[in-house]
């Protein structure tokens, strides 16, 4: 694996401060949170070219546009419940509906927040983006590919854009030779009995599912489909034709994120059935991270149990 267990947060703080160190045009916005978000790297070095805007996430998207408009590359970051909860028609109206330049990194996403609860977990925010026009929407499995993303959107790619980061450390995952592109699916393996189809931290609950599952006689591929909007159809259709059952894996709810993606396809290119594995229709509550992916079902072993009930 290409490193050690690390939050993607973290991967974002040291990956934002080298991009600023190969190109002047980065500037960072950040809503009184840079010490969590770890943008506060970014902001000890290039304190120019850094902007606390404070509890002003409105504001913060505001000004972003209007330095992407003045040629800037602006990266704003904030909790994910905040950034696109409470700033969402400013990221409707002024990035998306004039398709500006502008990066949102947002951190502390989905439950694995942890003790803070419900208003601090964002389990909402994949959909929020994802119906925009003009939005795309990743969520990296892990540091490394983190890394690689941060440079992809910067680099590769114009328009908005968000991220979706965590709190806390993940597994490494992503091989050394993986390389990111935007609208490309990592295909680890496909399986002939089942596939499962996961993002951000249910990558490592996914191939941690797979070899439980090979031990046992069922072979079950893993997909990173880490790209969420646009998503990779091609490879999608490909792990729908090869095996019995498809299961989609988030920490997010079912409503809206992964598993509706990939249901909205399949369901007008090649109808099967799709099990999803997230959150419920429901809110987070307050517990550790380890807690509350078990008390959510947000597990290798929910994910063993859900593909061989769906094989029956």
């Amino acid at each position: 694996m290409a490193n050690k267990a690390v939050a993607t947060r973290d991967a974002y703080g040291e990956a934002l401060l080298e991009l600023g160190k190969r190109r002047l045009d980065i500037v960072v916005l950040d809503a009184d949170l840079s010490g969590s978000t770890k943008t506060g790297k970014f902001g000890k070095v290039f304190p120019d070219r850094f902007f606390n805007i404070g509890v002003a996430e409105q504001d913060m998207i505001g000004m972003a546009s209007g330095l992407s408009l003045t040629g800037k590359l602006p990266f704003a970051s904030t909790f994910a419940v905040f950034e696109t909860g409470r700033a969402w028609e400013q990221i409707r109206q002024t990035v998306c509906y004039s398709n500006l330049n502008v990066k949102l990194v947002a951190t502390h996403s989905g439950i694995t927040v942890g003790e803070d609860g419900a208003s601090h977990q964002a389990v909402e925010d994949i959909a929020l983006m994802r119906v925009l026009p003009n939005m795309t929407v990743i969520v990296p499995s892990d540091g490394y590919e983190t890394t690689q993303v941060i440079n992809a959107i910067a680099d590769e790619y114009f328009g908005p854009v968000y991220v979706r980061l965590g709190r806390s450390k993940v597994p490494s995952v992503m091989p050394e030779r993986y390389r990111f592109k935007i609208g490309k699916a990592h295909v680890f393996s496909m399986g002939k009995d089942a596939n499962i189809i996961a993002a951000g931290i249910m990558v490592s609950m996914a191939l941690e599912a797979a070899e439980i599952l090979k031990k046992n006689g069922i072979d079950a591929g893993v997909i990173n489909m880490s790209t969420i909007k646009p998503l990779d159809t091609k490879t999608l259709l490909k792990a729908a034709k090869s095996c019995r059952v498809l299961v989609t894996a988030e920490e997010h709810s079912i409503i809206g994120g992964l598993g509706s993606a990939v249901s909205e396809f399949l369901s007008e290119h090649y109808p099967v059935p799709v099990v999803k594995i997230g959150i419920r229709d429901e809110f987070g509550c307050s517990g550790s991270s380890e807690e509350l992916l078990k008390f959510y079902g947000l597990t290798p072993d929910k994910i063993v149990k859900t593909i061989r009930k769906a094989l029956k």
